[in-house]
């Protein structure tokens, strides 16, 4: 029996065909609740971000962001894992030296050294305003969470990683990677949000749609694939369902009799 639902935010529960959430899926978020089943959102996305998205009228238990990094609900922080302090000094050193447009996330902000081209490309895919300009070197006395290099190609990727030897990466744009800890990921954060709520691993189900989204499928009961993402994402997936404005979320819940 499924009692914990993950579900990523872009191309999952938010269309950025519609800009909005489908009818269908508020449904089903609705009929989950109704059921008793916890609903939980899974991202990369920052706690700043999912304030400007038009989500806020959707409820659930809690929340896993930073692709695991940073897991709380609406009483407490559950677990965080920032980046180890030598991998971030590393990677500003090398900014200094050549700079690169790169994105820094602390628990309560995030904020990049400058924009190009693109940066506005990566944000204007996800329907998100261009992040606020400040000083990297925060990183020095403050907790990073997460580093958003933009522009890089595999070259110069391999180059920052090698920098960052305690982390991994997720590429999630053409023109954009996601820099974590190398212990994290979403199923990092779904193993500490079960124990939080004392729920099995049996007895969990996901969905999403990008190349962050693989490691809760292998990690979840269910793995749900929507049917806009891409081939090698839905060779990983337990069942592949439609798109997501062609009521996905809802489809699925339905084909698995949990609706």
């Amino acid at each position: 029996m499924i009692k914990a639902v993950f579900f990523d935010i872009d191309g999952t529960l938010l269309s950025h065909k519609t800009k909005g959430v489908p009818a269908s899926c508020k449904k089903a978020l609705h009929l989950l609740k109704e059921k008793g089943i916890y609903t939980f959102i899974a991202t990369g996305r920052h706690i700043s971000e999912m304030r400007d998205l038009p989500i806020d009228d959707l409820e659930f238990e809690g929340f896993i962001t930073l692709n695991g990094q940073y897991c709380y609900n609406n009483e407490k922080l559950i677990y965080d894992l920032p980046i180890v302090k030598e991998d971030i000094i590393n990677v500003i050193e090398a900014i200094d030296k050549e700079p690169f447009p790169c994105i820094f996330v602390e628990s309560k902000l995030m904020y990049i050294n400058f924009h190009n081209e693109a940066v506005q490309i990566v944000q204007d895919a996800i329907s998100t305003p261009l992040p606020d300009i400040n000083d990297l070197h925060r990183g020095y006395d403050h907790s990073i969470y997460q580093v958003i290099p933009y522009g890089v190609d595999k070259s110069k990727e391999d180059n920052i990683l090698c920098l960052m030897p305690h982390c991994k990466q997720t590429r999630w744009h053409p023109l954009a990677i996601d820099i974590i800890s190398k212990y994290g990921g979403k199923q990092n954060g779904i193993q500490h949000i079960l124990d939080y709520y004392h729920i099995k691993k049996e007895e969990t189900m996901a969905f999403g749609d990008g190349m962050n989204d693989i490691d809760m499928f292998e990690f979840c009961e269910i793995g749900v694939a929507m049917g806009n993402a891409s081939d090698e994402v839905k060779s990983k997936a337990d069942y592949v369902t439609s798109d997501i404005d062609d009521d996905g979320i809802y489809n699925a819940l339905k084909h698995f009799h949990i609706l």
